[in-house]
């Protein structure tokens, strides 16, 4: 048996040259969805002969002026993040895309960020089923489990104090979440 050398990017699970050939091959507009250890980011971007050329983007650094106050890479985020996305999106005449993963695989992140792009108005091919429930897009999730510590009040100031520090009680999330949402609706 010889030796069979593979790609640098293969060998650090950067690419998958399978998923991008597709891309390349179909002429998609595709959004990438990338959640790091505190932000979030979206791009739409189109692949030509010169690299990748991004159409519009979003950072959830962005939602700041907006008013939030969460966390910038819980689920809520990732959603309101892909509608800010879309929205820009939208505006630069894009009517839709696919949504490429690459290596990372589809999470619920990802779920949320695309149906923030449909939600915007963007034509994204994605199943129902592989996308986030309403509770656990507006972050009514969060809220539930913040009032079920809010009886033992250490382990409530230590789990959501980075939010409290911002000055948002976690019980009122989905209130949170709809008024940004709003804000980014009407947006600029």
């Amino acid at each position: 048996m010889g030796y069979i050398e593979t790609l640098k990017r293969i060998r650090e699970g950067r690419t998958d040259y399978r998923k991008r050939r597709a891309i390349l091959l179909g002429k998609h507009v595709f959004a990438t969805v990338r959640v790091s250890d505190e932000n979030v980011m979206v791009q739409i971007s189109r692949a030509t002969m010169n690299g990748d050329v991004v159409l519009a983007s979003a950072h959830s650094r962005e939602l700041l002026k907006y008013g939030w106050k969460g966390s910038r890479r819980c689920i809520p985020a990732c959603y309101l993040t892909g509608l800010l996305a879309g929205k820009k999106a939208r505006a630069n005449g894009i009517d839709g895309c696919i949504v490429y993963a690459g290596v990372r695989g589809f999470s619920s992140r990802v779920g949320a960020c695309a149906k923030g792009l449909i939600d915007a108005g963007l034509d994204v091919p994605v199943g129902e089923d592989a996308l986030p429930d309403d509770d656990r897009i507006t972050g009514k999730h969060i809220a539930d489990y913040a009032r079920m510590l809010k009886e033992d009040s250490a382990l409530y100031s230590k789990r959501f104090s980075a939010i409290l520090a911002r000055g948002l009680r976690p019980e009122e999330y989905v209130k949170h979440f709809n008024e940004v949402k709003a804000n980014i609706m009407k947006g600029d």
